[in-house]
């Protein structure tokens, strides 16, 4: 019998094919579809996982270094190391001075070592190694090269900041240790505390030449106009001399005409006028810029003793109009602290 001759048994037969055919198609198909779900699935975690890499910084990655300006007395020219062939002075960009507050007792010049301790450091190689090099250091330094960097615009370190720098961001002025023209005390005394408590223009100077420099900047002939700030306020304002002179013979000198220096200064001022004679290191000089002993300097330093402002060399006409206001917002600052 032949499956012609059964249309029933034929149509029964056709039917299951294709159920067959369609049950192995829709397994196909939801296999693929579970397979493409799976893949998505593990794309999207990949691209959050991604996401949140990028977006959210490992907690111990280092922070970026930060970027400090070079300082604009790296290239001025000194009184050791390599000779300067050119040089043109920058205006100073941040502030200059110590990184500690200044103490009374500080940068004296004085051993007060006993006579044991100074035994020890006699016997003690590294300190003799360490001696020897200041030994050196100071033996090797050319007797000229502070006149001889004078032909650079007459010895000029730094042009003067156009504003007066942030006093939370300034550094300090260092304690210095000498004698006063006081004629009822004639013992050497801290200059810290002459300037605590007052906004104080300081001259610093070693020479007749370096004392004219600085006497461009603050005296009364070449900027009345200070002079007259400083009159008025003189109850938070002062003027400080400080006269550094390390040679013995020049030292005597300056006290054979101490009487003279009085006459010019006046009695008011005789206890802010200091003989300085040791203890101004390489590093206090490099810290606050005093590079050539033959050449002026002049700062203003806050009631706080931070140095605010700094001039060097012969002055400029915006020099001593940036002097000028630099003072005035310091009283300004003074009086509103005062009220507050």
């Amino acid at each position: 019998m032949s499956l012609a001759r059964r249309p029933r048994l034929l149509c029964l037969v056709c039917q299951l094919s294709q159920l067959r055919a369609f049950s192995t198609s829709y397994r196909l198909l939801a296999e693929q579809g579970q397979a493409v779900a799976a893949k998505t699935s593990t794309n999207k975690q990949a691209t959050d996982v991604k996401a949140q890499t990028t977006t959210a910084p490992a907690p111990n990655a280092p922070k970026p270094p930060k970027i400090i300006p070079p300082s604009p007395l790296e290239d001025a020219p000194r009184g050791y190391g390599k000779r300067v062939e050119k040089f043109t002075p920058k205006p100073l960009s941040r502030p200059i001075g110590m990184p500690l507050p200044p103490q009374p007792g500080e940068n004296t010049g004085i051993d007060s070592r006993t006579l044991r301790q100074r035994r020890d450091d006699f016997v003690n190689y590294e300190k003799h190694l360490e001696r020897r090099e200041k030994l050196k250091s100071k033996i090797s330094r050319p007797y000229f090269r502070d006149w001889g960097n004078l032909q650079f615009h007459k010895g000029k370190t730094f042009i003067a900041p156009p504003r007066p720098f942030k006093g939370d961001l300034s550094l300090f002025f260092p304690n210095m240790y000498g004698q006063t023209l006081l004629k009822s005390d004639r013992e050497p005394r801290d200059t810290t505390p002459a300037l605590q408590g007052k906004i104080s223009v300081v001259s610093i100077f070693s020479s007749m030449w370096a004392e004219n420099q600085a006497k461009s900047f603050v005296s009364k002939e070449s900027n009345p106009t200070l002079d007259h700030v400083l009159e008025e306020y003189k109850d938070i304002a002062q003027r400080v001399w400080i006269n550094v002179e390390e040679n013995t013979m020049k030292a005597w000198l300056i006290k054979m005409f101490q009487g003279g220096i009085r006459r010019q200064i006046g009695e008011p001022n005789w206890d802010r006028y200091f003989v300085v004679r040791r203890g101004v290191s390489d590093d206090i000089r490099e810290n606050i810029g005093i590079l050539n002993n033959s050449v002026g300097y002049v700062y203003l330093v806050d009631s706080k003793c931070r140095i605010r402002w700094a001039g060097s060399g012969p002055s400029e006409d915006h020099e001593r109009e940036g002097l000028v206001k630099a003072v005035q917002r310091l009283v300004d600052e003074e009086k509103s602290s005062k009220k507050s």
